[in-house]
């Protein structure tokens, strides 16, 4: 590994850390409210969002798996220094996967998990330009006490790819990253159009 490639990461690599996993629990346990991370830098095309989760949830047992667009040698070698997680090629093997909106129209091979272990499901961390500008669609389900309306901009297939792959208690829990915020999608939510888009 090149050192000219490693780059700074968490100011405070214990707290930070700490604070960005429970950050990545408080997103997963409220679906669609923004949850602010910790500052730091961007990293070669990773927003400071994806960076920031990347560094709290990866680590040796977590094996990753890595869209075109970030597999780049430096993000190989920061996260590969950093979290010290392996980095896969078949999404099969990946407990996460890193991916940017042009992977979202397929998600075939991800691990769903099953009925015993849903637990081992692949969690997505998906990085978008922002967290609003897309279709207003309502969400329901735990952690929700009604609904709530939420934007992302994700083309209809990604919907159709995820509603195709949630049997719960199987399926794959989502992270939604832009500058330095993230929204949670459990597999447990149920996503549909607002009512608004239905009475039209």
């Amino acid at each position: 590994m090149s050192t000219t490639l490693l780059l700074p990461a968490f100011a405070d690599p214990v707290l930070d850390s700490a604070r960005s996993f429970r950050a990545a629990l408080k997103a997963l346990a409220g679906p669609g409210v923004i949850q602010p991370l910790v500052q730091v830098a961007p990293l070669d095309g990773l927003a400071p969002a994806s960076y920031a989760l990347c560094l709290a949830l990866l680590d040796i047992d977590t094996a990753l798996w890595l869209a075109p667009a970030f597999d780049t040698p430096a993000i190989r070698a920061n996260l590969a220094f950093h979290c010290g997680c392996p980095i896969v090629s078949s999404r099969e093997q990946a407990r996460f996967a890193l991916l940017d909106d042009s992977e979202l129209s397929d998600l075939r091979g991800f691990d769903l998990g099953n009925d015993r272990y849903p637990d081992q499901s692949c969690t997505l961390l998906i990085q978008l330009a922002q967290l609003q500008g897309g279709r207003p669609l309502t969400w329901r389900g735990p952690g929700i006490q009604s609904e709530n309306q939420v934007a992302l901009p994700l083309a209809d297939s990604f919907w159709r790819e995820r509603d195709a792959r949630n049997d719960f208690p199987r399926g794959l829990d989502a992270f939604f990253l832009a500058g330095h915020s993230v929204i949670g999608l459990p597999r447990s939510t149920r996503v549909s159009p607002s009512v608004t888009e239905e009475q039209a």
